[in-house]
Parts: structure tokens; C-alpha cells; sequence
């Protein structure tokens, strides 16, 4: 049974930084793909970044590069999004996702979900 858990959401001022965390368990082969999404109040659920489990290839939205890292540790299942330079217009529930997709940006290429985690950036 695939379950993905997320850590590190909160409250941070603009130009903070954050670190979220997902522990990912229960697949029996590596060739799969976790990604982090958004989704802000009154809006559609977003892309924010992926990473192939076994290469290491990563992806991410304009929104957020240079800004946003993704990376993984492998030996402990566990996928990071260190955010730097935060802004208001990252404030949103952020889930960590998996799935068989060979690096896709498209919620629907990703059966399992995390609950999700609160970011919140104000002043």
C-alpha cells in the first residue's frame, strides 16, 4: 500500500524560506515519479515540481524556478521542496503526490496523494 505523508508547512514573511517533506512507502519498484502541487483559495490545483525516483530528473513550473529546489534522499524515501524568495502568491495548500508518469506536470498521472500542508506567506 503506496502512503505519502508531508511535513514543514507554516507561516513565513516574504523572502523566507521553507522546507516541506514527504515520506514516501509502499512502492515495490522505483520507476515512479512524486511531485509537489498547489492549490490557493478559489483556485484550480497547480504544478509546482516532480522528480524521477530512480534518474533524478527534475521539472518545474516558471512560477517557481530559481526559487524552488526538489530532491530526494533515496535510502530514506524521502522527497524535500526547499522554497526560497517566498512570496503572497505562494500561499497555498501544498500535496505531495506519486505515480507512474515518467515525469509528468498533470495531477491526473498521479494516483496517490498526500493530505496536504498550509503555506502561508504574509507579513
Amino acid at each position: 500500500q503506496v502512503q505519502l505523508v508531508e511535513s514543514g508547512g507554516g507561516l513565513v514573511q516574504p523572502g523566507g524560506s521553507l522546507r516541506l517533506s514527504c515520506v514516501v512507502s509502499g512502492f515495490t519498484t522505483g520507476a515512479y515519479t512524486v511531485g509537489w502541487f498547489r492549490q490557493a483559495p478559489g483556485k484550480g490545483r497547480e504544478f509546482v515540481s516532480c522528480i524521477t525516483w530512480i534518474v533524478g530528473d527534475t521539472h518545474y513550473a516558471d512560477s517557481v524556478k530559481g526559487r524552488f529546489t526538489i530532491s530526494r534522499e533515496s535510502a530514506k524515501g524521502m522527497v524535500y521542496l526547499e522554497m526560497n524568495g517566498l512570496k503572497a502568491e505562494d500561499t497555498a495548500v501544498y500535496y505531495c503526490a506519486a505515480g507512474r508518469n515518467g515525469g509528468s506536470s498533470l495531477s491526473l498521472n498521479y494516483d496517490y496523494w498526500a493530505r496536504g500542508t498550509q503555506v502561508t506567506v504574509s507579513s
